[in-house]
């Protein structure tokens, strides 16, 4: 059963838990700021400048790519042999504006005892772009991005396999916080508590199960801040 209410929270929760693993795009920051629709853009825009196709046929590929292939980098790689650098620079040349300093997620972060990771299928350099403009980047252990998980994206387990290895983690001892629900499946599989970050995204939803999610919230600083000060 899924906690309800910041006061009341599912028992695997509340567990001995000391690694908090945290997706990146519209769970770290929230959604309503839409920078991630600005990569959703870009992409949308690569696609019709690779393939040389309109931007119907590019949308529905773009999102077919993501949901049979974990990303559409990955269905590119597979089907177009695109070169991944060189996507992945251009996707994210975007305006980051939108990303301000949270204080509530500084506050939660900084109650918050343990561990703490970012596992993105994101890059790097994205990625810390994001969390220092959050002020943030300071609280976290690593960044494991898609490049360190050899371009495989999440949800395939080989990522989280190499994710857990590389950062000597016990998943019994984890929780992942992740705004697109599949992504949870593995790490619930593998003993890690859940908490979904539910942006409303068609996306987000898709492979929904309440089985493999512990918490639902729609905003991660607000969750977060309740949960470290409980």
């Amino acid at each position: 059963m899924l906690s309800s209410s910041v006061n009341t929270y599912h028992e695997a929760l509340l567990e001995t838990r000391d690694t908090w693993v945290f997706d990146l795009d519209n769970t770290l920051y929230g959604a309503e700021c839409k920078l991630f629709d600005q990569i959703d853009r870009q992409i949308g825009s690569y696609v019709q400048s690779l393939l040389h196709i309109g931007p119907d046929e590019a949308r529905t590929l773009q999102k077919r790519y993501l949901m049979e292939c974990g990303t559409t980098l990955n269905g590119l790689m597979r089907f177009h042999e695109v070169d991944p650098q060189h996507y992945l620079a251009t996707v994210h040349a975007i305006d980051f504006s939108a990303i301000e300093y949270d204080e509530k997620l500084v506050k939660a972060l900084g109650a918050l005892e343990g561990r703490k990771l970012v596992f993105t299928n994101a890059d790097k350099p994205y990625a810390t772009e994001i969390m220092r403009r959050l002020g943030i980047l300071d609280f976290f252990e690593g960044i494991f991005d898609i490049v360190a998980a050899d371009l495989q994206p999440k949800p395939k387990q080989i990522a989280y396999d190499m994710f857990v290895k590389k950062y000597d983690i016990d998943p019994k001892r984890a929780v992942m916080f992740e705004d697109m629900v599949r992504n949870l499946k593995p790490a619930y599989d593998m003993g890690m508590a859940t908490v979904w970050v539910d942006t409303g995204s068609q996306w987000g939803k898709a492979d929904h199960d309440p089985s493999f999610v512990h918490a639902e919230t729609k905003r991660l600083n607000n969750w977060l801040y309740d949960f470290s000060h409980r």
